[in-house]
């Protein structure tokens, strides 16, 4: 296990340096903010000045230097915008995507294990069938759209929830979380549904199709021929050996979920990563745009690195296969 722990934290940490050269190389090298951070009239002198004083006036190489040299030591630049640390800004973002991804990945679970499992023990009854129908519908139908009908119906229609914002927060170890206040659960509910009807049709798959495999095998006759429950087969046999596809997908979904939730941040106006992403590109903020990207790869890493854990902890032959290798 140790050997296996060993490669894959180097894989880990070859990954976010290449990574963090590529992202350098496509902001750094692309655009100039100095044509949105100075005044439309303003002379080539002034235009210098602001360059030098962000450190643009130098070599890209030397740009790149500094700025490896500066991420070693925590530091990915200040905001051109704000004048703070980019990492501080978004880490001020961070809590608020950090409880909709997570919420979002409860209610992929929620929905999807349970419906997916149902779907393969009964593929051919009206039910097994609806479920795999109504999960081509959370494949197809976009984002943006599912978080407009939640508002039209819920907010609009019946007024049972907010249409958007974050709400009151509580303070923990010094973040702030809307999730555990009442308000604040609210108005995560419709943003967080609507991220996660996408991966809640993708846990129903892999769960329907890891279900008929498992429920073919001699292991299953032989609980039978036991006089085991179906409850207990299901939950002891089926459940366990369809646990290893799923842990894996989840693991990276939270990850694209953490990065990619832009669009449902955007229907509901709530002030995430995503939401500060757009505003830097917007305004050619270099450093929160690199801070993001950055974190969001740290962020890839270590849920794969947790995937790849679980999953040789759940199925030992992976790490015994790593350890020959």
């Amino acid at each position: 296990m140790l050997v296996y722990l060993i490669r894959r934290i180097g894989q880990s940490l070859l990954v976010v340096a290449v990574m963090a050269t590529l992202v350098f190389l496509a902001m750094y090298a692309v655009g100039d903010p100095v044509d949105i951070l100075a005044s439309p009239d303003a002379d080539e002198f002034e235009r210098r000045a602001i360059a030098q004083r962000l450190g643009l006036d130098r070599p890209l190489w030397e740009q790149f230097g500094i700025f490896v040299w500066n991420a070693l030591h925590g530091d990915l630049g200040r905001s051109f915008v704000y004048n703070v640390p980019a990492v501080d800004v978004i880490l001020q973002r961070l809590p608020a995507t950090l409880e909709l991804a997570l919420a979002g990945l409860v209610f992929s679970i929620l929905i999807g294990i349970p419906l997916g499992v149902l779907a393969g023990l009964k593929p051919n009854s009206l039910i097994g069938r609806s479920v795999m129908s109504g999960s081509i519908l959370g494949f197809s139908l976009p984002n943006f759209w599912i978080g407009l009908m939640l508002i039209l119906l819920f907010a609009v229609e019946l007024r049972w929830l907010p249409a958007g914002g974050r709400g009151p927060t509580t303070s923990v170890l010094g973040l702030h979380f809307a999730l555990f206040t009442w308000d604040g659960l609210k108005h995560l509910l419709l943003p967080a549904l609507t991220l996660a009807l996408y991966k809640s049709a993708l846990v129903i798959r892999i769960a329907q199709a890891g279900t008929r495999e498992v429920m073919l095998q001699d292991y299953i006759r032989f609980a039978r021929a036991k006089g085991l429950s179906s409850r207990r087969i299901v939950l002891v046999h089926v459940l366990k050996n369809i646990l290893i596809p799923v842990v894996t997908v989840l693991g990276l979904e939270l990850g694209s979920m953490i990065a990619f939730a832009v669009v449902t941040e955007t229907v509901f106006a709530y002030p995430g990563m995503g939401k500060l992403l757009i505003d830097s590109i917007n305004r050619l903020d270099r450093p929160i745009i690199v801070a993001y990207l950055m974190l969001t790869v740290v962020i890839f890493v270590i849920i794969n690195l947790i995937v790849d854990l679980l999953y040789a902890a759940i199925d030992p032959r992976v790490r015994l296969s790593e350890a020959k290798g």
